[in-house]
């Protein structure tokens, strides 16, 4: 028996608390046995369980809900970050500068990695330079990737190395984007072992599961890492001590066979997710329809990576090979390539197959009527990050300086996807947005544009039962009875309760949220704590103390 095995026994009663459940609204008790959950009801009921069972827990008033699903996720990339130089509450470049040249002291000689910084918070308002970097790391080897990873800051000795000058995208000053950033990124993600690989993995599925994720849509594709690297991280969500693992390749193909012979060769559930239709906002890579407003090109309109055909051939290929397509789409020009792709495969394979291949896009950010008819018409899913709007959204936000204010707060509109039937899958995108499922539902509940809002307890649906349904699963996601015992334990404030009598004594009315039995949303609410999270009825977290 391994350590993780003897520390989830093998039937366990919860009580004392809140259960998010659709067999009991009102539940206040569960018992797990052997991985899956035997029974929900009342404390008063659950006096019956409590001699037959190897252990009760006491929640003491904490509220349980299903694992949460997240998306869209990096593992290696995650757990590289949470190991290297975090930028991403640097107040100023020098700020900045200051904490690498700190690491490079201590790292003596080896290659840096410092990652998430938004130049849009710091003062002086641009990247750093090769220059300085070199300065700052004595001549060594540095990859800056920018907070949304399309564009990064490297040292001479990574740009030489790498022969980025020169290349699409190298702007002589050490920022690169396009085909250079990709020569530099390539580079620096060749010196990485096996080893170091799998060590990143695992510092990020231990953060997924502190995070009270039970499932994790990992998004691999050639350009963000080997075939190996997704194995690893298949292999990690094999392992039972962790969440688990879908994954996804993003790759074109062109035809049936060779859409089968990737996914036999790699056991993706889909070639979708990274698979860019163009950049992003923060880096004015996004294929936009008017151009950027600030930037030195004032003709800038971003980047188009693909072009209608290419979509129709891969949407149809998948489709007759049962897989799920997909694409990286941001840019509301983006988006007129992939629906209008998405509308050609559909004539030549039919729409209905295109519908039952349940196809999704990832990020969608700048979506219009149009594109909302064709998503509904044709059954894609919107996999969205809501932490993007919260963080970048708004009238004043950076994407309000680079598309103007009437375009950002256009931008993510929840609202208007839900009210038509588009069905949402929320994410982080990590590391670009760190693991945070309760911040991703307070932003749908917040959107900066009101009537893009949709209710706390439509985001947490999209953000658990909706995560297995995007890969095709449709019995997962909330605690019944026979479902595998896969739920957070969290610590909150005041709950909404309403009880249409005195057995649950604390309620409270949050009326941002709106929804019994979820925790205050509000913007300035403190968001709750994992205390615990269990995978198919084996304990993947437990914080310290918590249940002593």
């Amino acid at each position: 028996m391994t350590q993780q095995e003897a520390a989830s026994p093998s039937s366990t009663l919860y009580r004392g608390g809140f259960v998010y459940s659709p067999v009991d609204p009102f539940a206040t008790a569960m018992v797990v046995q052997d991985g899956e959950i035997a029974w929900v009801g009342s404390d008063e009921a659950a006096a019956g369980h409590a001699d037959s069972v190897d252990e009760v827990v006491e929640l003491d008033g904490s509220l349980v809900t299903p694992a949460f699903v997240d998306g869209h996720v990096h593992s290696s990339m995650t757990g590289q970050g949470l190991d290297g130089v975090d930028l991403s509450q640097t107040s100023s470049l020098t700020e900045a500068l200051r904490l690498i040249e700190t690491a490079a002291r201590h790292g003596r000689g080896r290659p840096l990695y410092a990652h998430s910084w938004d130049e849009t918070n710091w003062p002086e308002g641009r990247p750093a330079t090769s220059e300085e970097l070199d300065r700052a790391t004595f001549g060594g080897v540095v990859y800056m990737p920018r907070v949304d990873a399309h564009s990064a800051c490297v040292t001479t000795a990574l740009a030489t190395s790498a022969r980025a000058q020169g290349l699409d995208g190298w702007g002589g000053t050490g920022v690169v984007v396009r085909e250079a950033h990709h020569a530099v990124r390539d580079m620096f993600y060749a010196g990485i072992t096996p080893a170091d690989r799998r060590h990143y993995i695992d510092l990020s599925m231990r953060a997924a599961a502190e995070a009270g994720i039970g499932l994790v849509h990992e998004m691999a594709a050639p350009h963000i890492g080997a075939p190996e690297d997704l194995a690893d991280v298949v292999a990690a969500g094999e392992r039972g001590d962790g969440p688990q693992v879908v994954p996804y390749w993003g790759e074109l193909v062109d035809g049936e066979a060779r859409a089968r012979e990737l996914a036999r060769a790699y056991g993706v559930r889909g070639l979708a997710g990274d698979l860019c239709a163009d950049g992003s906002i923060g880096s004015r890579t996004a294929h936009v329809r008017s151009p950027y407003l600030d930037g030195a090109d004032p003709d800038n309109c971003g980047y188009g990576y693909l072009n209608v055909d290419t979509v129709r051939d891969h949407v149809a290929a998948c489709t007759l090979a049962g897989l799920q397509a997909g694409f990286h789409v941001i840019g509301d020009a983006a988006l007129d390539t992939i629906t209008e792709g998405f509308r050609a495969a559909a004539e030549l394979v039919g729409a209905d197959r295109v519908r039952a291949a349940r196809h999704r896009l990832e990020h969608i950010e700048m979506v219009d009527e149009a594109a909302i008819a064709t998503l509904v018409e044709l059954g894609i899913y919107a996999s969205v990050q809501p932490v993007f709007e919260a963080w970048w959204g708004g009238k004043d936000g950076m994407y309000g300086a680079r598309l103007g204010a009437s375009r950002s707060l256009a931008s993510n509109p929840y609202g208007s996807m839900a009210a038509a039937g588009v069905a949402l899958v929320l994410g982080s995108d990590t590391p670009v947005t760190p693991f945070g499922p309760w911040e991703a539902i307070r932003a749908c509940v917040n959107h900066h544009e009101p009537s893009q809002r949709i209710s706390a307890r439509s985001a947490f649906l999209a953000h658990t039962r909706g995560g297995w349904r995007a890969a095709g699963i449709d019995d997962r996601g909330y605690l019944d009875l026979g479902q595998p015992a896969t739920f957070a334990v969290w610590s909150v404030g005041d709950l909404v309760v309403q009880a249409p009598d005195d057995r649950i004594q604390t309620w409270s009315t949050d009326p941002r949220s709106g929804t019994p039995g979820l925790p205050d949303l509000s913007e300035d609410a403190d968001l709750p704590v994992n205390l615990r999270t269990v995978v198919r009825g084996r304990t993947v977290f437990d914080r310290e103390g918590a249940f002593d």
